[in-house]
């Protein structure tokens, strides 16, 4: 498979993933979550999704609130996925937690701004 086409789909997955989580779901639990990182895998099938929560970040129980409450919506966010994206295969959702966020993000900004140059 090509590797552009597969950062390409993780980029329209990460941004798709962002609106619904951020705009459509209305979960109390999911109120902080920001998706910072996905990664497709080769074959389309899987999607690793990292996620990172609000300012409570290192607190245990708000963290597995949301994987919970993720966990419960990820056959909604894949129908969304499908109905959204022009992909044969919609990839399953495995949600985990983003050790660094704000590190991967700062990272990912960075290497844009280069290329931009």
């Amino acid at each position: 498979m090509d590797p552009h086409r597969n950062l390409r789909v993780s980029d329209a997955v990460r941004a798709e993933l962002s609106e619904l989580i951020g705009y459509e779901l209305r979960d109390p639990r999911l109120i902080d979550v920001a998706v910072t990182h996905v990664e497709v895998s080769p074959d389309m099938r899987h999607a690793h999704v990292k996620i990172g929560t609000g300012p409570g970040d290192g607190k245990a129980n708000t963290s597995a609130a949301a994987l919970a409450g993720l966990e419960h919506a990820q056959n909604y966010l894949r129908h969304e996925l499908a109905t959204r994206l022009n992909l044969r295969r919609v990839p399953e959702l495995h949600f985990m937690l983003d050790s660094h966020p704000d590190a991967d993000t700062r990272v990912e900004i960075l290497l844009r701004r280069a290329k931009r140059r």
